[in-house]
This record gives C-alpha cells, structure tokens and sequence, in this order.
C-alpha cells in the first residue's frame, strides 16, 4: 500500500510508516497536484495547509485514511469521506500540553501587558507606569470546555491560586469536583462570572460565533477573553467593538476566522495580544502529532479502527481496551448469523450481558453488523460505511445491555428472528468462543472455515463425519457437540482446515441421521 505526505512529517512518524508501507513525501503539493496524484494512494496524512475536498475524495479510487497530524479536520471534508468509507483520524492529544501552556501564557501576557511593555522598552521607554497589570490570583478563570486542554488549563490556573469555573455537558459533576473546579450550567453563567475566560470547543455550526455581541456584553467590563482554540467560534466585530468600546478589559487571540491574516482590525487596538496560530508549535507536539497520525493510518491500512478515528465508532472513556477486544468476535457473530439463516430479516438485536455491557459498545455495534452485511453487499465494508450500507439496505439494528450473565463474565448474543448465536472471551488471552448456535450450547473457538451439522441423537453420528471428512480429504481441527434431550437431537460444530465443498454436504445430507448441513466461511 502507499500512503501520500504533502506536508512535513515527523522523521520518526515516517520510519513508522516505512516498516510496512510505501511512503511518497512531496512537500508543497498544490490543490491541482493532489488532485492528479491522489487516485494511486490508500493512505493520506495532512497537516492544516492541505485542504482534502470532496472533489480530492471522488478522485481517490484507492484511499482507505486519512491522518490529521494535529487536532482540527476542518480541512477535510468529513461527509464525503465517510460516504466513501475513508476512515478519518486526527492526533487530538499531541499538541494538549502546547495548547494549555500557550493558554496560559496568553492569559499572563494579556493580564501584564507583557508585549506592549517589551515594544516600549525596545522603543527606547521607560514607562513602568503606563504597564501596570492585574493578578490573575484570587480571581475567576471561566472555561467554554473542559476536555483534554482544559483540564490541563485548570490544573495550571489553580495551581496559580484561581478559581475554575467551567461548562461542560459532556463532563459529569463528579469528575469536576474531583479536580476542584466549580461546574457552570450555562455558558452564560461562565460570561457573567468570570475574570478571564478561556474557550476549549472545536469549531462546528454549534459553536460558530459562540462569542457575540450578546455574550461579550454579559462579561465583565474587568474580563479578558483568551481563544486558542479555533477561529470563528468569536465574532471578531463584535469583539473589536467590545474592546475599543472598553466593555471589556482586554483580549489574547492566537485563532481567527481567517488565516494567515495580518490586517484584521482588532490588531491596532492596545488592549489585544495575538500570536498567529501557535497553540500547537511546540517541538515536542510537532513530533507527536506527526507519530500519532502515522499510528492512526498505519492501524486503519491494516484494517482495525483507529483510536481517534473521527467518523468511526471508537469506544471511549473507561473500558475501551476491553471493549475493543470484542470486535473481532462480534464480526464472526454477525457472520455466522447470516450464513445460518435461510431467510435474513430486517431486524438485528444485539444483546450485551456482564462487564461488556457496561461500556460503551457502539464499536461493536458496528461490527456485528460488518459481519453480517459482508455477504450481502459488493461493496468493501470498513467501520465508516457499515452504518450506512446497514441503514441504506433498511437494516434495524436494536441493542440491549444488561449486567447480569448466568454463565459467562461477558457474553454477547445475535438474534435475527428466531436465530440465535451468542459468543463470549475467554482466559487471560481473551480468546473467541462460539457458545450458542442453531439452538445448541457450543464450546469452540470459531475458525475461518466451519461446518455446522444438525442430526439425530443416536451412536456413530461423530464417526460418520470423521469418515465422510476423511474421504474428501478435509481435515478436522476442533469438534463441539450440542445435545437436547438424550436420544431427541444434538448438533456438531466442526471447524476445518479449508472450505468444505457442496459435495460433502451432499453426501452428509444422503445420509441416514443428518438432517443440515452448512458450510461457514468467517
């Protein structure tokens, strides 16, 4: 596979795409090159220079990925990519430090007046008095977010002696709490109480123009407003108006709605401090978003979600390794689902039970579903364009968790009608065993190639197969026996060493006692 690099790359990230693909770095490849160059690529790693448009996306034949060597995708666009099953990954945790720290920095500056003194004292001034600033102890920090750089802005501001007040939906009030910081529940509230607030969203329809003329005449006239997060989540006339108007004490700016920009308005006032984009412009974070991006495409090449796919359903939060884990059973499952039903329905249930089900399993969801459409559809099927392929064949797909489990620590049940699988891992290996199929209770770990039997209950049906198997030249690698009542019915679950051919079903069928026999690919 080959993977395109238009935009300088961490060596390191680099010798780690190396080891197992062939990587073509062209720097400076402009918009009408990407477009020509693009199409003989499966993989694709950008910085924020490149713009990957839906018209990039409709010439890339062969494109499987695409990393962001940095946190924003607004350079991708993320609609086409996902309809064309292009997992998109970005590095959110490489520049966390750098952001925080320029945060803060930011803040001081803005609080200290540390540019405009150094540009008078460079200017041949003396003027101690024109630079007199405030402390930042004692007063107020308001955070618009509290994800990875927000936590870690509040963990600084503290330990400078302020106080945090932050609102966050998506962080609970426990979680707040345990880092000493006062849970906000309006964004309102935050712009009415603050001295200094500090904006930590990505930029979306939601959270354009999050910074109005509404907003800003809500802060204090003593509060600065620090963004170095995304441009356009501020409206910037609104903002220049606040600042010249002296509604408000004063601003730090290292976003804006566009870049590069060197003539916006808000640059001649006195009461601003800009950089011109450099949350993330630290060594260290260069190098790491670069080595992340290349981990995130060189897992999506090899056919595994990414950790932080954008478009993809990446567990979260606690348990997502041990979810994770499941993945590959639950492709089998669905599978095995569809090549034991004779009449595939519309309805999917998917049923969670023990520790399993108390995570987040949207991951799972969606292999499942893999597992079960991969036979139905001409397309390839990857953790993007599932959902869709699903939704588009009118597949309902319902989830159940519960965290009770009779028999097993996790256990994961498939239903389509009347049909029934359910697996489970097993040991410290978390090793796959199918454990219900066809209405039996099963012990085998499931292999590429399977042959499910259903017969009477009677002596001499295991040997029968061995024989039959024998004389085809298929060679066994594992049997499991169901059973219902002794003497009613019972089931075998073999597992072979390569696919079995009509012909032996045939023959098992033409023989007293087999009453099914199916030949399982997974």
């Amino acid at each position: 596979m080959k993977v395109l690099v238009p935009e300088k790359l961490a060596d390191a990230g680099i010798e780690l795409l190396e080891q197992e693909f062939e990587v073509d770095v062209q720097l400076g490849l402009g918009p009408e090159e990407l477009l020509e160059k693009i199409g003989a690529y499966d993989g694709l790693i950008i910085r924020s220079a490149t713009r990957v448009t839906a018209e990039v996306i409709e010439r890339a034949d062969n494109l499987k990925a695409i990393g962001r060597a940095g946190i924003g995708v607004d350079n991708i666009d993320i609609e086409a990519a996902t309809k064309r099953g292009i997992i998109v990954a970005n590095a959110p945790e490489s520049n966390t430090v750098a952001a925080a720290e320029h945060t803060l920095g930011l803040m001081l500056a803005a609080a200290r007046h540390i540019p405009a003194a150094d540009t008078s004292l460079r200017g041949g001034e003396w003027k101690r008095s024109a630079f007199k600033g405030v402390e930042v102890a004692e007063k107020t920090l308001g955070l618009i977010g509290l994800g990875h750089v927000g936590a870690l802005v509040a963990r600084g501001a503290l330990g400078m002696g302020m106080r945090v007040l932050a609102y966050d939906p998506y962080v609970s009030e426990d979680r707040m709490r345990s880092m000493n910081v006062q849970r906000a529940e309006t964004t309102d509230e935050v712009f009415e109480n603050s001295d200094f607030i500090s904006l930590h969203v990505p930029r979306t329809p939601q959270t354009m123009g999050l910074v109005n003329e509404d907003t800003l005449g809500r802060m204090k006239p003593t509060a600065y407003l620090i963004n170095v997060a995304r441009g356009g989540i501020v409206d910037e006339t609104a903002l220049y108006n606040a600042l010249k108007g002296g509604e408000i004490a004063g601003a730090a700016l290292d976003v804006f709605v566009e870049e590069p920009t060197t003539d916006s308005p808000i640059f001649t006032l006195p009461n601003v401090v800009v950089t011109p984009h450099l949350g993330a412009s630290t060594a260290e974070a260069q190098d790491r978003a670069g080595i992340t991006a290349a981990e995130q495409v060189a897992t999506a090449l090899r056919g595994a979600v990414p950790m932080h796919a954008i478009n993809a359903p990446v567990p979260v939060g606690e348990g997502a390794e041990f979810v994770a884990r499941f993945s590959g059973l639950c492709e089998s499952l669905g599978s095995l689902l569809y090549q034991l039903t004779d009449r595939p329905g519309d309805s999917l249930k998917i049923e969670y039970h023990g520790e399993v089900a108390n995570f987040d399993t949207r991951l799972l969801d969606v292999s499942a579903q893999k597992g079960l459409l991969a036979s139905m559809v001409f397309e390839p099927l990857n953790f993007v364009n599932t959902p869709l392929l699903a939704k588009e064949r009118g597949l309902k797909v319902e989830t159940s968790h519960s965290s009770e489990s009779a028999d097993y620590t996790s256990l994961v049940a498939l239903r389509m009608g009347e049909n029934v699988v359910s697996g489970t891992l097993f040991g410290p290996r978390f090793q796959p065993r199918l454990v219900e199929a066809m209405g039996f209770d099963f012990d085998v770990i499931p292999e590429k190639y399977m042959l499910f039997i259903r017969n009477e209950d009677q002596p001499g049906m295991i040997g029968k197969v061995g024989s039959i198997l024998g004389d085809h030249g298929v060679n066994i690698g594992n049997m499991a026996v169901g059973r219902g009542e002794p003497g009613s019915r019972a089931a075998m679950a073999v597992t072979v060493d390569e696919p079995v051919p009509e012909e032996v079903l045939k023959v098992l069928l033409e023989t007293p006692g087999f009453t099914e026999a199916r030949a399982v690919t997974l």
